[in-house]
């Protein structure tokens, strides 16, 4: 990787806004860092002009290039053939971005999956679920490495074949929370990490608003799962709107605070999903099957599983088909005609109706199609 997308990088008070605008006038980073003071500060402030003309950090620089030549990491700048073209459609793409992992899934149809930090059990379950049932349908779950809801998400995506992709708001260098770190470690061996900002950036609370428009940008659609009246996560649901994404919500007890988010989109115009058949209806998306990932941590010989649906339904639909007696019957009902968890039920009945062969009904409920 040249130094020059480096030297911009790690440019102290020159933002992605200001490093979008350089790249316009001059047309690649080389011609930025040869123009003289003049040239530039018809574009930047003075303390950022002599940021860019001052010699770069060699510390940084060194540092910066140790992290690229470790195994998976990569800078993708705006000039790479890769870079995502649907992040090319919003309205502050950024100029690079730093990968940890297979870059490749950036270019994959993708849907976002966001929510509340402080999930319920059951809304936890609901995004492990959905996001299962997505992924084993080619999305590619896209979330923000937070506790609850985006940790679920991405554990869902990585048990299919779409994977899943954490856009985070440090540097690749650190993760946040402490407490996602063996997460991280399973999206950067089976799915990417991803972060526009610079090596050793702390998580400060302005970056996340701001990795939140990657999020939406990189999706299709978004799907929040809770989130209360004043959550982040309908920062990205309106962001998604704006960007012309679709944006979908579980609708919730009326009890409950963190339903209360999502009642609020639907109100505005976000489609209620009861299943992931419904996203994937609304997106009018072909199921496919991805090819299979050869994963980093097995064997050379052993690949991942095809397709989650298909290998549910083929192995362990019977006991749950054989539970529903053709009436309407409540998941928890199932859990105790079955043994399974309501985790395991859970993923197991979207693959099933993905399949075709139950119906979910409002109220909770599920009933089998003959």
């Amino acid at each position: 990787m040249p130094d020059a997308w480096l030297r911009l990088a790690l440019a102290p008070g020159v933002g992605n806004t200001s490093l979008i605008r350089l790249l316009t006038a001059f047309g690649s980073p080389e011609a930025v860092l040869a123009s003289g003071r003049g040239a530039l500060s018809a574009h930047l402030s003075r303390a950022q002009c002599d940021a860019l003309l001052d010699e770069p950090d060699i510390a940084l620089l060194d540092a910066a290039h140790a992290w690229l030549a470790q195994p998976g990491n990569s800078l993708m700048t705006l000039a790479d053939e890769d870079y995502p073209k649907s992040l090319l459609e919003i309205a502050d793409p950024p100029a690079m971005l730093y990968c940890k992992g297979r870059r490749s899934l950036l270019s994959q149809p993708c849907l976002g999956i966001v929510g509340s930090r402080n999930a319920t059990p059951q809304g936890v379950r609901d995004a492990e679920a959905f996001a299962h049932a997505l992924s084993g349908a080619g999305l590619t779950i896209v979330s923000g490495l937070a506790l609850g809801i985006d940790a679920a998400a991405h554990r869902g995506g990585l048990a299919g074949a779409g994977s899943s992709v954490a856009i985070i708001g440090t540097g690749l260098d650190r993760i946040y929370p402490a407490r996602n770190k063996a997460l991280a470690h399973q999206l950067a061996e089976n799915g990417l990490i991803v972060s526009e900002f610079a090596l050793g950036t702390a998580p400060l609370p302005g970056h996340f608003p701001r990795r939140n428009r990657l999020i939406s940008g990189l999706s299709r659609g978004v799907l929040v799962v809770e989130a209360a009246p004043n959550s982040g996560s309908l920062i990205t649901a309106r962001v998604a709107t704006e960007q012309g994404r679709e944006v979908f919500a579980i609708p919730g007890s009326i009890h409950s605070p963190l339903a209360r988010g999502c009642h609020a989109l639907i109100k505005q115009g976000a489609k209620l999903v009861e299943s992931a058949a419904d996203i994937l209806d609304e997106l009018a998306w072909q199921q496919r099957l991805a090819p299979p990932v050869l994963r980093q941590d097995r064997p050379q010989g052993e690949r991942q599983a095809a397709h989650p649906s298909r290998v549910l339904t083929e192995t362990l639909s019977d006991p749950v088909l054989d539970a529903l007696d053709g009436a309407p019957t409540t998941l928890d009902t199932l859990a105790q005609r079955t043994g399974l968890t309501l985790e395991a039920l859970s993923a197991k009945l979207l693959a099933l109706e993905l399949d075709g062969r139950i119906a979910s009904l409002p109220g909770g409920r599920y009933q089998k199609i003959h």
